[in-house]
C-alpha cells in the first residue's frame, strides 16, 4: 500500500494529542452513568459528584492507551469471511440504521422492516465488495421487547457475512447472545467464535457520555465480546467550525471512550471510528456528504496511527435523495480520499439522504464504489515482471498487444471491469433502453433476490432460535411484491423433463 495522504505534520499531529489531554483533564466530560463514574474514580480519574463531570488525569489515559491491541478482527457465521484490521483492509461495510426505506418496487419512501433487513442481508451476500453487513434500517414491525432481535435475527439468517449493530440496554445484550448460542450450537461454541460484532455511541458530543450506550460499552468489553464505538462531532453545532477543533475534540472523545474500554477490560481490540461532519451553516443542516467529511477522517486516520490502532469511519454518504450526480461524487470523492488518507474501514454502503433510507439499488453501486476502492488499494503492484520491457520489446513501435498472450492472461485482473457502470457507445445505450446507472443496479438486485440464499442457516437451527423466541418475526428475504423467484437451472430442467414423461 502507498504511504497514505496527509494534511498534518509530525509535530502538528503530536499537538492534537496534547490537546485532547489537555481537554479529558481540564475540561473533562459529562458522564451520565454513574457505575462509569465509579469505575473512572476506581482507576484514577476525578469525578465532580454535584456536576458529573470526570477529569481524566494524563497518566491516566497514557497508561490506558498503551494496552489497546494494534488489530481487530470480525468473525463471521461463515469463517471464510472472516476479516482483520488492519491486515484484510480496506474493508467495507453497509452504513446503519436508517429508519426509512426506499421501497424496491414502488421507488417512495417508507418506514423500514424486518423484511427489508432480510433481502438486505441476502443483497449483501451477492455483493463481493462488501465485507461486513452493518444492519442497514431499523425495523418498524419488532413486536415488543425485540426491536434489537428483529432486526439481529433476519440479519444473521441470511448473511453468514460479519454482522453488526447495536442494542438498546443489556436485556436486549442477553437476548441477542442467547440468539447467538443457538446459531452456534452452545454459548461455549459462539463465544470461541463471535460472529456479532456490536456498535455503540457511548460518545455524544460534545464531551457527554450517556447513560445506555455506556452501559453498553461496558457491557460488551466485561465480556469480551468484538464491539467498537464511534464518535461523531459536528462542527459548528456540536464541536467547534474549525477542521482542527473539531480534531481536537474527537480526539479527545475517542481516547475517553478508549480509556473506558481498557478499564472494564484491558486489552479489548478496538478501532478509531469516527463520523465527522461539517453543519451547513446557511440552515443547521447535517451534511454527511460534504468534502470536510473526508478531510477530517483523514486527519483522525493519523491520529489513529498515531495509537497504533485501526481506524474506520462512516464515508461515502449523501444528502442526496435519490441515485443522481449529487450522489455519485459525494459517494465517490470522500472514499477516494479516505482511502488515499489510509483509512482501514469504510462504513459507506447503501444509506441516502443522510443516513435516513436504505436504497437496494445505491447498495449495489456502492458495492461498485467498494471494489474500486480494492483495486486502488493494490496500487502499482511494482515489479521486474510488471515492467513488461521483453513485451515491449516484441510488440516494437507500432506494434499491437491486444493479441498477446500475456495480455489475455491478465485481463481479467488487471484492470477493475465494473457491472453497473456503462461503457458501450451511445447507439447501443439507447439500444438496451436508456438505462442509467440506478436503472441497472435494480436490475442487478433483482437477480440476486429471486435467487435462492446458500447463506441462510439450517431449519434445524431455524426452529432451534424460533422455540426461544415466541412472536418473533420471519425473518425470511421473500422477493418484493411482483417479482419472480428464479429456480436452479436443476430445478427448471428436473420440471421439464417430468412435464414430457
Amino acid at each position: 500500500m502507498h504511504a497514505p495522504a496527509t494534511f498534518l505534520t509530525a509535530e502538528q499531529v503530536r499537538r492534537i494529542h496534547e490537546a485532547a489531554l489537555e481537554i479529558l483533564e481540564q475540561v473533562g466530560l459529562l458522564v451520565r452513568n454513574p457505575k462509569a463514574r465509579s469505575r473512572l474514580a476506581a482507576h484514577g480519574c476525578r469525578v465532580d459528584s454535584e456536576t458529573l463531570i470526570v477529569k481524566f488525569p494524563r497518566a491516566v489515559v497514557e497508561e490506558y492507551l498503551k494496552v489497546i491491541p494494534p488489530k481487530f478482527k470480525f468473525y463471521a457465521r461463515d469463517p471464510q469471511f472472516d476479516r482483520t484490521l488492519p491486515d484484510d483492509g480496506p474493508l467495507v461495510a453497509t452504513a446503519s440504521s436508517a429508519p426509512n426505506m426506499v421501497d424496491p418496487v414502488t421507488g417512495q419512501e417508507r418506514r423500514a422492516r424486518s423484511d427489508d433487513i432480510a433481502r438486505a442481508a441476502h443483497l449483501v451476500m451477492g455483493l463481493p465488495g462488501i465485507d461486513v453487513f452493518s444492519v442497514s434500517t431499523l425495523a418498524d414491525d419488532a413486536p415488543p421487547g425485540q426491536f434489537s432481535l428483529s432486526r439481529f435475527y433476519p440479519a444473521l439468517k441470511n448473511c453468514s457475512k460479519p454482522v453488526r449493530t447495536s442494542v438498546i440496554n443489556p436485556g436486549e445484550g442477553e437476548q441477542i447472545l442467547k440468539l447467538g448460542a443457538l446459531i452456534a450450537g452452545s454459548e461455549a461454541a459462539y463465544l470461541e467464535r463471535p460472529f456479532i460484532t456490536f456498535g455503540h455511541c457511548a460518545i455524544v458530543p460534545p464531551l457527554t457520555m450517556d447513560f445506555d450506550s455506556t452501559e453498553m460499552l461496558m457491557f460488551f468489553a466485561e465480556r469480551g465480546l468484538p464491539h467498537y464505538g464511534t464518535v461523531v462531532p459536528n462542527a459548528g453545532l456540536t464541536s467547534p467550525l474549525t477542521l482542527t477543533g473539531t480534531l481536537a475534540q474527537g480526539n479527545a472523545e475517542v481516547l475517553a471512550q478508549s480509556v473506558l474500554t481498557q478499564m472494564s477490560r484491558p486489552g479489548t481490540p478496538m478501532i478509531y471510528l469516527t463520523l465527522p461532519t461539517m453543519g451547513d451553516m446557511r440552515t443547521g443542516a447535517y451534511s454527511p456528504g460534504a468534502i470536510e467529511t473526508a478531510m477530517l477522517l483523514i486527519g483522525f486516520a493519523q491520529m489513529a496511527r498515531y495509537y497504533n490502532v485501526p481506524c474506520g469511519g462512516y464515508v461515502g454518504l449523501t444528502n442526496s435523495k435519490i441515485s443522481d450526480a449529487q450522489a455519485g461524487y459525494e459517494k465517490g470523492m470522500s472514499p477516494a480520499a479516505a482511502l488515499m488518507g489510509g483509512l482501514n474501514y469504510f462504513v459507506m454502503g447503501g444509506l441516502m439522504d443522510a443516513l435516513m433510507s436504505l436504497d437496494y439499488g445505491q447498495l449495489v453501486i456502492d458495492n461498485e464504489i467498494a471494489l474500486m476502492l480494492k483495486r486502488a488499494a493494490r496500487g502499482f503492484e511494482f515489479s521486474e515482471q510488471n515492467l513488461a520491457l521483453d513485451l515491449i520489446a516484441e510488440a516494437g513501435p507500432g506494434g499491437m498487444f491486444i493479441d498477446k498472450t500475456h495480455t489475455l492472461e491478465r485481463m481479467k485482473e488487471a484492470a477493475f471491469l465494473p457491472d453497473i457502470a456503462d461503457r458501450d457507445p451511445r447507439a447501443k445505450w439507447e439500444e438496451k433502453g436508456r438505462l442509467t446507472s440506478h436503472d441497472r443496479a435494480m436490475l442487478r438486485v433483482r437477480d440476486i433476490l429471486t435467487r435462492d440464499n446458500p447463506a441462510v442457516f439450517s431449519p434445524e437451527v431455524d426452529a432451534r432460535v424460533r422455540a426461544e423466541f415466541a412472536g418473533l418475526v420471519a425473518g425470511d428475504s421473500v422477493p418484493p411484491e411482483g417479482w419472480q423467484k428464479v429456480e436452479p437451472a436443476r430445478e427448471r430442467r428436473r420440471r421439464r423433463e417430468g412435464s414430457t414423461s
